[in-house]
């Protein structure tokens, strides 16, 4: 569940007053321009468009920030755009000619300009800036980044059929903050997937009539997160009537196409969607943290959950501390501000430092507030634990805590993490055993290139060797009940398939009491990443599934990539699930 970074306030991308189109600009004639970012589809809260006579294409500030992991600055005042990323440092200015990278002056065949209220900026000029190989495909209208960095390339672009595995996965789940405001709201559609209305399957819940999910043994899960704009919408934020009615609808709309659980993510950045003495209330509650919505959202979701008889699980991010690089916004009872010395900046976001061992029982303790307070059926942790990329300093950290002398810093944080689970899962299960604990790891544990006990794939990060997620030690020593992989991609996709992954799974698995639970990605339906053009490729997967026993069940990321209802999804659910 970890999407690109974000370092820029929504104020700065939703202007109040709105411009004109500037002379020479023209919204592309032959459909929209997707923007294709190391094989992931970049969402666009406007249109990119292309300059006449400059063939030059605009794209939002937003794609900027959230698409290229890049913290941007918009000044009104001036007119001005900052962006950085690593080293560069760009600054263009609003109708200028010129742009400054890293202090010197470059030409702007097309310069950065306000269209439609939104701050629009060249994107191969900043692409390349940033060091990005950027492609135009005429035909297919499609513009590819690389970085070089986020996976292996299979050798063309994603238009042939061919793409490149993402090094995120999820956050995780893919995650996002939306620096648009309007961009989340319930109901509004996103991306390039055609959708159809979920309103057919809304319950009459209002009514008192709460339809049953079919009795199965099967986990059929959903994501729903609060960071990524699932819930609640930015509409109902600071009010509780909204998100208590956005909340109930969603279920409805979930159950209705077969769900029988909720993964609510009520831990995103060091916060909580819920009174605790802790940790501080979530921004995304009332836009501001530490602010109290009025109500607690984690009893009145977990009570409707129930009601219809679906699990709740609780999802926490364990080490993410912030997914802004700085402590600006942040509530004085945040671990950030009372404990610096635990916090490692790592590009735009900030982390708790797992090499700590307080800060490693901080985490415990805050999950431990929800086992013991609510009635909630399971805890589940996605892949924040090491950052996919970047520089993570704990140099000092290798030597202040290393009771056990490993010499080897991969190692070493890998034993971080692995006490870490181990603890979290004796805590839980002691104090309620029945409540499930269980983990969503990166889809690739390891290329068999690395490790010949690792999986036939050419992943350019790893569970293993990139976040030191040890996944296979959690199931051999049974400190975890179920794992649920990021399996992102599709059966007989080159890099990592499908195909491959679950097979792989399903054996590291065998012989053991821990459940396997496939993590799938709706939001790629659509997308032009080879295998993803129809939802049929999400169906085909789950009847791959029930030739492996050890599949006990799938989740899905997200819930609004479902109610979405890209190319007819909820009606094949539906038919799959026998609803």
């Amino acid at each position: 569940m970890n999407w690109k970074k974000i370092g820029v306030s929504a104020a700065g991308l939703l202007l109040a007053v709105q411009t004109a189109i500037m002379p020479g600009a023209q919204a592309a004639p032959n459909g929209d321009i997707e923007i294709i970012l190391d094989g992931k589809s970049l969402q666009s809260d406007a249109s990119p468009y292309i300059v006449q006579g400059a063939n030059v294409t605009m794209v939002p500030l937003r794609v900027i920030s959230e698409g290229l992991g890049a913290q941007v600055n918009w000044s009104e005042a001036s007119g001005k755009v900052t962006i950085t990323a690593q080293d560069q440092n760009i600054s263009m200015e609003n109708g200028g000619q010129s742009a400054t990278v890293n202090g010197k002056s470059v030409r702007l065949d097309a310069s950065a300009r306000m269209t439609s209220g939104r701050v629009m900026v060249p994107l191969r000029f900043v692409g390349e800036a940033l060091g990005l190989k950027v492609d135009w495909q005429a035909t297919e209208r499609v513009i590819t980044l690389s970085s070089g960095k986020e996976g292996v390339s299979t050798g063309a672009n994603t238009s042939a059929g061919n793409s490149t595995i993402p090094d995120t996965s999820a956050s995780v789940n893919q995650e996002s903050e939306s620096t648009d405001q309007n961009a989340s709201d319930d109901g509004q559609a996103m991306g390039t997937s055609p959708s159809t209305s979920t309103s057919e399957n809304s319950s009459n819940a209002a009514n008192g009539n709460v339809v049953q999910v079919k009795a199965s043994t099967s986990m059929r899960g959903a994501w729903i997160s609060t960071i990524n704009g699932d819930w609640p919408s930015s509409a109902a934020r600071s009010s509780a009537e909204k998100q208590k009615q956005e909340f109930t609808k969603m279920l409805d709309d979930l159950q209705g196409m077969g769900i029988n659980a909720v993964f609510v993510q009520v831990r995103a950045s060091g916060d909580a969607l819920y009174p605790s003495s802790l940790v501080p209330w979530s921004k995304y509650l009332t836009n501001t943290q530490g602010k109290n919505p009025g109500y607690d959202p984690l009893k009145f979701m977990i009570s409707e959950s129930h009601k219809r008889g679906m699990e709740f699980h609780a999802w926490f991010n364990p080490f993410r501390a912030n997914s802004t690089g700085t402590t600006s916004g942040l509530a004085a009872n945040h671990v950030a501000n009372q404990h610096p010395d635990w916090i490692v900046k790592n590009g735009s976001q900030l982390y708790i430092n797992p090499g700590i061992p307080a800060a490693r029982q901080h985490v415990i303790t805050a999950i431990m507030e929800v086992v013991n307070g609510y009635d909630i059926d399971g805890v589940h942790l996605d892949d924040y634990f090491y950052p996919y990329s970047g520089t993570f300093d704990d140099d000092a950290t290798f030597k202040a805590y290393n009771a056990n002398n490993i010499s080897n810093k991969g190692d070493w944080r890998r034993d971080n993490v692995n006490s870490f689970v181990r603890d979290l899962g004796k805590t839980i299960h002691a104090s309620k055993s029945k409540v499930q604990f269980g983990i969503s790891p990166f889809g690739v544990w390891r290329n068999k290139s690395q490790d010949l006990t690792g999986s036939d794939t050419k992943a350019g990060v790893t569970a293993y060797d990139t976040t030191f997620a040890d996944v296979r030690t959690w199931i051999n020593k049974g400190w975890v009940d179920y794992v649920a992989p990021q399996i992102y991609w599709s059966i007989g996709f080159p890099a990592a398939g499908y195909d491959k992954l679950v097979a792989w799974w399903s054996n590291e698995v065998k012989n053991s009491d821990v459940k396997l639970y496939i993590g799938h990605s709706p939001y790629k339906i659509g997308t032009p990443e080879k295998g993803w053009q129809t939802a049929q490729e999400l169906i085909k997967q789950l009847e791959l599934n029930e030739n492996y026993k050890q599949v006990k069940g799938d989740i899905y990321f997200s819930a609004q990539h479902l109610r979405k209802n890209p190319y007819g999804l909820i009606q094949l659910l539906q038919n799959y699930y026998q609803m």
